[in-house]
Parts: C-alpha cells; sequence; structure tokens
C-alpha cells in the first residue's frame, strides 16, 4: 500500500517533467495549430491541472522540509545534553585510579621492590587482585576488568575470562583511552569495550609505582543513548575525530571507518542519501573528549503522518482534476461554438455570400458582436439591393466606402486576436477588445450619413488602430495629435481607415519589424478668400513605395477618380470621394520613397453646422442621382 502511495506521489511531478519536456521540444502548442476550442480545452486544463500539481507537490515538500528542520534542530540539542551526560560518566571513569589512594596496603604493596620469598610475593598478589575486584568490579561498574602493573607484577581482575596481556602493552602519556583495535587484549563472549590507562604516582616519595588499566564494557553507553534511539529506527554511533567508531547500534559496525569529508558540520544536521533513500543526519562533537555523536534516521520515519495526508490529497486530486477536464470540455464548447460559427460565416462574407445569419442567444459580448454580425450584414444587403441601379464606377466607389467599415480580414484577424486573449485568461483584453469592435460596428452601422461629426471618425479609427494593437502588439505603435477642436467639426465618413489599412498591410504584415503610424490634423487658410481647410497627415516609417509605383499612383490620382481601378484601389476611392463632395481642389496626395516611409496628405474643406452638413449631403445624392 506505501509503495502505491509513493508511485501516486511521484506521478504529478513526471506528468509536470514530461509535460514541460513535450511543450520545449515540440510544436504542438502553437496557437495556429489548434482550433480555438481546443485552445480553450489546453488553457482550462493547464491553469488547473499545472497549478494544483506545482500546489501538491510544493505543500508536501514544504512540510516534509518542515519537519526536517525541526527535527534537525532538536536532535542535536539531545546529542549535546547525551555528550554531557557521557562526558559526566567518563569523568567518573577517570576518578576510578584514585580509590588506589584509599588502601594504604595496596600502596604499601606496590612500593615494594623485592620479596624474600615466593609466599610472601603470592600473598601481595591476592591482597591486591582481592582489593580490584572489590572496589572496581561491583554490579553497577560498567568496568569488566581491571589489570595493574607494578615492578615487574602484573595485578588483575576481571568479570569474564581474558586474553592478551602476556606482557605489557606500550601506553602513551600519563592518561591514554586504548580502543579495542589498538590492543590485543580479548574477553570472553566478545563484549565491546574500550581500556582506560593512568600511571599511578607515590607522592610521598615522588616517584611513578605502577600503571593502573581498566576495561570499560561500552554498553554504559548503549545505556544513555536508549532514550533518543527511535524504538530502533535511527542508528546512532560514536566515533573519534579519525573516522574510527568506537561505538555503533549495530555491533557488527564497530571498528569501522567514517568519511568525515561526507560531513558538512560537526555539530547540527543535514541530509543525505545513503543506498538511495534519504537519511535525516544529526552530529554533536564532545567538548572534553576526541568524540563525536552521530544521529542517522530514514526521512520516511519522520514522515510516515505526512504520506497519508498526500495519499489523501493524490486522490482528490485525481477527482477535481476529472472534473476540470469535463468542466473545461463545457465551458471551451460554449465559448468557441459561437465564435467558430462567426468565423466561418465571415469567410462566407469574403467570398461575397451576404445571405447568412448568426444565431446567438446570450446577451455578452459574443452576442452583441452577433447581433453587429447581423446587422452589418442586413445594412450591406440592403445597400446592394439599394444601389445596385447605380452606374457601375460609382457602385464600385460606394461598395468599397462599405465594406471598409468592417472589413472581413480584420474581423478574422481580430477574432483570432480575442481567441488567443482567452486562451491567455485575459479578461480584461477581451472585454477590452469586444467592446472597442462593438463600438466600431456600431458606428458603422448606426450613421447613414455620409458627414459625421469629426471626433466620432477620429474616435472610430483609435478604436481600429488600439484594437491592431492589441494583434501586433510592441510591433506598431501610432500617435494623434490635434491642432484643431474636432468636436466642432465635420469630416467625410470612413476616409482615414482604408490608408491605415494599406499603412498595415504594407508596413507590417507583408515583413518583419515595427511600425510607428502618426496622424496630424491642422487647418490652413482656404484656395478661396476667407475659407479654411482641414489637412490631415498620416505618416508612417515603413518600407515606403518604390519609385515606380510612386509614379503609378501619382497618375491615378491625376486622372479620373471615380474611374475603374486594377490597383491602388482604397488610396483612389477615398480620393474619389473627397473629389465627389468637395470638388477637384480637394483629394489626396501621396509622398514617399524606398526606406523612408510615407506620407498622405488629406484635404477638405472646413465644415461646421448643420447646415453646412446638410449641404454637402444633398449635393452628394445629388450627384449619384
Amino acid at each position: 500500500m506505501k509503495l502505491l502511495w509513493d508511485n501516486l506521489y511521484s506521478l504529478p511531478r513526471k506528468i509536470l517533467i514530461n509535460m514541460i519536456s513535450k511543450i520545449v521540444g515540440s510544436q504542438w502548442w502553437r496557437p495556429k495549430n489548434y482550433q480555438l476550442r481546443m485552445k480553450l480545452i489546453i488553457t482550462y486544463i493547464l491553469l488547473t491541472l499545472i497549478p494544483m500539481t506545482v500546489l501538491v507537490y510544493f505543500s508536501y515538500h514544504q512540510y516534509t522540509k518542515l519537519i526536517e528542520e525541526q527535527v534537525g534542530e532538536n536532535i542535536p540539542k539531545i546529542l549535546d545534553q547525551t555528550n554531557k551526560n557521557i562526558d559526566i560518566q567518563m569523568s567518573e571513569l577517570e576518578d576510578l585510579p584514585k580509590r588506589l589512594y584509599n588502601s594504604n596496603q595496596v600502596l604499601s604493596i606496590l612500593r615494594k621492590d623485592t620479596y624474600s620469598n615466593q609466599a610472601s610475593l603470592q600473598l601481595d598478589y591476592y591482597k591486591v587482585n582481592s582489593y580490584l575486584s572489590l572496589t572496581y568490579l561491583t554490579d553497577k561498574s560498567p568496568l569488566i576488568g581491571v589489570f595493574l602493573w607494578s615492578n615487574e607484577r602484573f595485578f588483575s581482575s576481571s568479570i569474564e575470562p581474558y586474553s592478551g596481556l602476556e606482557k605489557k602493552p606500550d601506553f602513551k602519556g600519563n592518561e591514554s583511552i586504548v580502543l579495542q583495535d589498538q590492543i590485543d587484549l580479548r574477553f570472553k563472549g566478545k563484549p565491546s569495550f574500550f581500556l582506560m590507562t593512568r600511571k599511578i604516582e607515590d607522592f610521598e616519595n615522588r616517584k611513578e609505582i605502577g600503571t593502573l588499566a581498566y576495561a570499560v564494557n561500552l554498553s554504559f553507553i548503549q545505556d544513555i543513548l536508549m532514550d533518543i534511539n527511535n524504538q530502533n529506527k535511527a542508528d546512532m554511533w560514536i566515533m573519534n575525530s579519525q573516522g574510527k567508531v568506537i561505538y555503533h547500534t549495530d555491533p557488527e559496525q564497530n571498528g569501522s571507518i567514517e568519511n568525515l569529508h561526507n560531513y558538512p558540520t560537526m555539530n547540527g544536521s543535514f541530509s543525505s542519501y545513503v543506498d538511495g533513500e534519504k537519511q535525516l543526519v544529526s552530529v554533536s562533537e564532545s567538548e572534553k573528549y576526541d568524540w563525536i555523536m552521530v544521529h542517522q534516521i530514514p526521512m520516511k520515519h519522520l514522515t510516515g503522518k505526512a504520506d497519508v495526508i498526500k495519499g489523501v490529497t493524490i486522490l482528490f486530486f485525481v477527482i477535481i482534476g476529472l472534473g476540470t477536464v469535463v468542466i473545461s470540455i463545457i465551458l471551451a464548447w460554449g465559448v468557441s461554438r459561437p465564435i467558430y460559427k462567426l468565423s466561418r460565416l465571415m469567410k462566407d462574407v469574403e467570398k461575397g455570400n451576404f445571405d447568412v445569419d448568426l444565431k446567438v442567444d446570450t446577451k455578452d459580448e459574443i452576442g452583441i458582436l452577433a447581433n453587429s454580425f447581423n446587422s452589418m450584414i442586413s445594412k450591406i444587403r440592403e445597400l446592394i439591393k439599394e444601389k445596385f441601379h447605380i452606374e457601375i464606377r460609382q457602385k464600385q466607389a460606394e461598395l468599397y466606402a462599405l465594406q471598409s467599415q468592417i472589413n472581413p480580414h480584420f474581423m478574422y484577424n481580430t477574432l483570432e486576436t480575442i481567441s488567443m486573449a482567452v486562451e491567455d485568461n485575459d479578461d480584461d483584453t477581451v472585454i477590452e477588445m469586444v467592446t472597442l469592435l462593438g463600438k466600431m460596428l456600431r458606428f458603422s452601422l448606426s450613421n447613414k450619413n455620409r458627414i459625421v461629426p469629426f471626433h466620432k471618425e477620429m474616435e472610430h479609427i483609435r478604436n481600429y488602430l488600439t484594437i491592431q494593437k492589441f494583434r501586433f502588439e510592441e510591433r506598431l505603435s501610432f500617435d494623434i495629435l490635434s491642432e484643431i477642436d474636432l468636436k466642432q467639426l465635420y469630416s467625410p465618413k470612413f476616409i482615414l481607415q482604408p490608408i491605415i489599412e494599406n499603412c498595415i498591410k504594407h508596413g507590417l504584415e507583408a515583413r518583419r519589424g515595427t511600425l510607428t503610424i502618426r496622424i496630424y490634423i491642422r487647418t490652413v487658410p482656404g484656395k478661396q478668400p476667407g475659407t479654411k481647410d482641414v489637412i490631415i497627415d498620416v505618416e508612417d516609417d515603413g518600407t515606403g513605395i518604390d519609385e515606380n509605383t510612386l509614379e503609378k499612383i501619382h497618375s491615378l490620382l491625376k486622372s479620373d477618380p471615380i474611374g475603374r481601378r486594377d490597383s491602388g484601389f482604397g488610396m483612389i476611392n477615398v480620393h474619389a470621394r473627397i473629389f465627389m463632395l468637395f470638388g477637384e481642389r480637394y483629394g489626396l496626395t501621396v509622398e514617399s520613397g524606398t526606406s523612408n516611409g510615407t506620407l498622405i496628405k488629406f484635404r477638405f474643406p472646413v465644415i461646421e453646422g448643420v447646415d453646412e452638413v446638410k449641404k454637402y449631403e444633398r449635393k452628394e445624392e445629388y450627384f449619384y442621382e
């Protein structure tokens, strides 16, 4: 069961890693490769499953890390106290040789140099050995043997039979600790021990009279460590500064060598991997002795309760994940179906089929867009039917002006940009683009006049450029500056959008780079005394127009402005409309050069007041009739 939970826990991390590697190494995520509903489904799934996966993984990781930190802080403190307890015990062991000075009889024997007979020698052996046994080898003592060398004599007493002390070892220093593997001494039953030695001094005669050595059973360390051994789940050992193991909870490890280079600290905790399993290692160094205490426990024993929480979390994660997939499919289908249908109908309209109808019952932005689309298509059908009898040259100009209100390519690209914003979960961008597009459609369909308030025309072109800004982002920038109060003047409808479309088409869509469009509005004295004309400069820093094309455009502008054109139709059409409204003194001029950008100037008379507007409206109607 535990193995199953471990595999389930590793599953989200593996899914996340595989998902990221596939995204980076493949092309499937490119927006152009999938339809909108698939993008929405993938977006919903990624926006729910990935955060949930990351949340589950990092929550468990932080929880186990917290446990590791808390245990890593507490265990060294316990080890420090344990080290102090051992130090106290060792101090008591160091004081054991002083007990010899409590017996004057033993001291007098140790001071003897010679014996008159063998019987006296054997009697002294008996007296000293008995004193050693009664004094040091008590029931509560951790000693298993006591040995005393003095003037070529060897006194001893032990709990178990021993071997290996046929001759006196070479003890170094006045006091020393000799490890078991450093001496030949062995006891029956092979208990683990170390040997403590001390020189015996005759303070009255100021000379050395012997060497005392006593074997200390390591079981006293085991009794001290029992409280923190965590029910045998942890391994504990004591080693010296060379890495030699003095005591280990696993007796088979006694005497082994530890590589101290693997220990980043000698007082504290750190994590390490042993045989592929993560371990928490705590270390405490004795302040008095050359001993280091180590506590090592597998992390899985510390995080056992967390594994239960992990299993429950993964179960809920699977349930919520499946629910998220189902909900994402339903939502994606509901959002993308009307947009998909609208884009398909737009393609039909682009081919010239205006007998279409988009039925959407919702009242959200999609519903507004659908109603505006249906209204636009209905208006187009009415205009086509109403103007069918107009002479073919005028018909071309009017139809182009009408189609410029909302270009199907522009609609399709705008919807595609909206779908990408939906995919990125950028609700603010979606709302703003749909709102701007609705305003453009409303302006296109609600105002039937050919002359409109100037500020409405500029608001329309600003909305158009803002939508294009969402599409091209940093590649497109624009600036609109006016020296006059646009709310007081009027302008021909839809004269700027075809020109701006050409700027974007030739400056951005035909090449990779950036484009800046500047619109500057001002008034100048008219060509007749007492009149004023409006000048609109549309300037871009695009690739410009080559000399042959520019010459052809100048020729078309100077010729019949309403004649049939095979190229440059948008620019010529706008020029023709201004010409038909205001006369031959007004229209467009073009200045450009290769790699120098393009400057297009509009010129038409200042129109103020409703009477002036009606005059031009009547004039145009009369012109067409």
